[in-house]
This record gives C-alpha cells, sequence and structure tokens, in this order.
C-alpha cells in the first residue's frame, strides 16, 4: 500500500479486488456501475483518499470509503487496508443475502443433487 499521487479509478477497483482484470473495471465505470462521491465516473478518475464509492456488481451494492491507494493487486487481506466498507452497506448486503438463502430454499447438508423424480416434482409444485 503506497501513497501515490495518482492512481486511476478502475487501476484502484482492481488492486482493492473488486474486479478481476482491469477491463473489467473500466467497463463496469463505462457502464454507470461504479459511482465516484455520487456522480457517474470515468475510469480514468483519480481517486481521492476519503472518497465514497458505491459499487454494483451483479446483485450486490457495495458502498466504501477509500482509505488507502495501491497501484499494485496484492492479497486479500491487502487489499481490505485500501477501503472501508459502510455499516448500511454491510447491513443492506446481509439482508439480501438472507433474504435469498430464504427464497432459493436450504437444502440439509449431504442430500445432494435432487433425483430425476424430485426435480420432476419441484418443476410442477412451481408450475413450469
Amino acid at each position: 500500500m503506497t501513497e501515490t499521487v495518482k492512481l486511476r479509478l478502475d487501476k484502484w477497483l482492481w488492486a482493492a479486488r473488486f474486479f478481476k482484470t482491469r477491463s473489467l473495471a473500466s467497463t463496469a465505470i463505462d457502464g454507470g456501475k461504479v459511482h465516484y462521491d455520487g456522480q457517474r465516473a470515468k475510469p480514468a478518475k483519480e481517486v481521492q483518499i476519503g472518497a465514497t464509492l458505491r459499487i454494483t456488481r451483479g446483485t450486490e451494492v457495495f458502498e466504501v470509503v477509500v482509505r488507502g491507494l495501491s497501484e499494485q493487486r496484492r492479497g486479500a487481506a491487502d487489499a481490505a487496508l485500501l477501503f472501508a466498507e459502510t455499516e448500511e452497506s454491510q447491513q443492506r448486503r446481509s439482508e439480501i443475502a438472507a433474504g435469498r438463502r430464504v427464497e432459493f430454499g436450504v437444502r440439509e447438508r449431504g442430500e445432494g443433487r435432487p433425483t430425476k423424480r424430485q426435480r420432476r416434482q419441484i418443476r410442477s409444485f412451481f408450475g413450469e
């Protein structure tokens, strides 16, 4: 984690491990999935410590505050030092995850995949 003067937003998102590649980070920014201090940003936007980012990745929405800058992608423990997720964001994501578990249904561990007969019963139950 180095204190650099200038760092691109797409490079920071990649180093903080929100996206696997800079190209994916850049595409997400261009698609409006990343907001910098409440505004849409461009991939070359200069990241400042203390800035608030809203990152939408699939069904997850992260609201984070930039705590550090790094030009290199390192391990997850080092990447976690680059940002702090807000309490509201953590709570909202955990509620959505809990709702998804209830909605999807939980199977007992070790039951394995449903049999062909069970799949037919599931499909008929949901009206498919």
